[in-house]
C-alpha cells in the first residue's frame, strides 16, 4: 500500500526541504514538484518528494488516520481519533448529491 505522509518544514533549502516528521524525526523532502514552501509549512510527501502543501486541519486528520491504521493492526482502541466522524449519518460529496 502506498500512502502519503505529512511532514512540516523547518529549514527550506535548494530543491528540498528539512522536515520534522509526525513521530518528530527529521527528514530531507525533495520539493522540486512544487511551490516553494515556507518554514512552518505541512507538505504531504511521498517516497521521499512532496506532492502538495496542505493546510494544518489536514495534516494532522492525516495523521490521525495513520494513528488509527497502527492502532487497528494491534488490535487496539481508535475510536477517539474519528471523534467528528462518531455519532453522525454519513453525507455524500456535492457532486454525488442529486440536483
Amino acid at each position: 500500500m502506498c500512502i502519503g505522509t505529512p511532514v512540516q518544514v523547518v529549514e527550506v533549502c535548494a530543491g528540498y526541504c528539512v522536515c520534522r516528521t509526525g513521530d518528530s524525526r527529521l527528514v530531507n523532502i525533495n520539493t522540486l514538484l512544487i511551490n516553494i514552501p515556507q518554514p512552518g509549512d505541512w507538505l504531504l510527501s511521498f517516497l521521499g518528494s512532496a506532492r502538495e502543501i496542505i493546510s494544518e486541519t489536514h495534516a494532522y486528520q492525516v495523521l490521525d488516520a495513520l494513528e488509527a491504521l497502527s492502532r487497528v493492526a494491534k488490535g487496539e482502541d481508535h475510536t477517539e481519533l474519528f471523534a467528528d466522524l462518531i455519532n453522525r449519518e454519513p453525507q455524500l460529496p456535492d457532486f454525488l448529491t442529486a440536483k
